[in-house]
């Protein structure tokens, strides 16, 4: 099996392709794999990292206000697609799979004029425009979420999930225990606001500094690598407690995943596949700062489940925060449910649904 796999410019785009990447590769052995991204986007550095073969085109997005850059943008795009030609008949893949970000437009579009078959993977509620322009030309769209459906040509259309779930169904939640010191016989609430942080959850966080330590579970609180410094200027003016763990960044993350029992969040889509694979009950905090709101969107379809309680970053604020968690990790019921409706969302098999879907339309 020959699979060309583009995504980049974003953890959200690149992850679910190393996933999937992996369960085509233990299904077979000899298979061939050529990811196609930019060279200056993460995957530049993630996907060579992991032994994957790798070239690239240049590509920008287009602007959603009217710019000379958006003509340079269509320029870059045909110079892209005949580059990602060449790079596709050189390769000859059975199927190509896009995973989303820009690198993608020209890729995929590019292996549809050649005839070769064609999926996109949309991990959000909400389609950027990338998708919602190749939809036209793919044969399927695999989605993560009902409510992207009514985005494409209905035909076109398989639920997958995200292969990212795939990847918390071997953690070790007990390593993860262990690596932070958390007392077993203690709840535990994991705050996270992405790899580099988020100021306002900090805000929040450091609000209500002096409540942490009074409260009968244990906090792990990961800053961001770049707020950490700050964050623990201010706590190092109080007096800190063995229950309140500050971390800048956690690298055993899916460990960590197993061994807490509340989560409060982005709602990016990697993250929302993980949790629900897991059955973790959340607190989510949308980012406000992404295209068409889509985080929002992401996480109303939780919470509209029950599996998770919904926060506006502009509305949020340390007591209100405190008051949540406090409802979630002190209510067993509400605990139970909330972690029975996360479980029901879950696609722990979405990387081999993905598979199977590359394998139905594969040459």
């Amino acid at each position: 099996m020959r699979v060309v796999v583009s995504g980049g410019g974003t953890g959200g785009h690149i992850y679910p392709a190393l996933s999937l990447i992996k369960e085509i590769q233990k299904n077979h052995v000899d298979a061939e794999i050529l990811y196609i991204g930019t060279e200056k986007g993460l995957e530049a550095d993630i996907v060579p990292r992991e032994g994957i073969p790798f070239k690239t085109i240049h590509i920008t997005g287009f602007k959603r206000k009217l710019s000379i850059e958006n003509i340079k943008t269509v320029t870059r795009f045909l110079v892209g697609v005949k580059r990602a030609k060449k790079l596709i008949n050189d390769f000859k893949p059975d199927v190509v799979i896009g995973t989303g970000g820009y690198v993608c437009g020209p890729v995929v579009y590019a292996a549809a004029k050649l005839n070769i078959p064609t999926v996109i993977h949309e991990q959000n509620s909400v389609p950027g425009l990338t998708n919602k322009f190749l939809s036209k030309y793919v044969d399927r769209i695999a989605i993560c979420f009902d409510e992207a459906k009514q985005f494409f040509p209905e035909s076109k259309v398989v639920f997958t999930g995200n292969p990212r779930a795939s990847d918390v169904l071997n953690i070790d939640g007990e390593a993860g225990r262990t690596s932070l010191g958390l007392d077993r016989n203690k709840k535990t609430v994991l705050i996270v606001g992405g790899s580099r942080g988020a100021k306002p959850i900090n805000d929040a966080f450091l609000s209500v500094l002096d409540e942490w330590p009074k409260k009968g579970y244990q906090v792990v609180y990961v800053t961001g690598s770049v707020h950490y410094d700050n964050v623990m200027g201010k706590v190092n003016q109080n007096s800190q407690s063995d229950q309140v763990i500050i971390k800048p960044f956690i690298h055993n993350m899916p460990d960590v995943l197993g061994a807490v029992d509340l989560i409060v969040a982005r709602a990016g889509a990697t993250t929302l596949a993980e949790i629900t694979a897991l059955g973790l009950p959340s607190i989510l905090i949308p980012s406000p700062y992404v295209t068409n709101n889509h985080q929002e969107k992401n996480a109303n379809a939780l919470k509209s489940n029950g599996a998770a309680i919904v926060l506006k970053e502009n509305e949020m604020n340390g007591p209100l925060l405190l008051e949540h968690i406090d409802t979630v990790l002190t209510t067993e019921q509400k605990w139970n449910d909330m972690k029975k409706a996360a479980k029901d969302l879950g696609v722990p098999k979405a990387a081999h649904n993905l598979y199977e879907l590359l394998k139905g339309v594969s040459r």
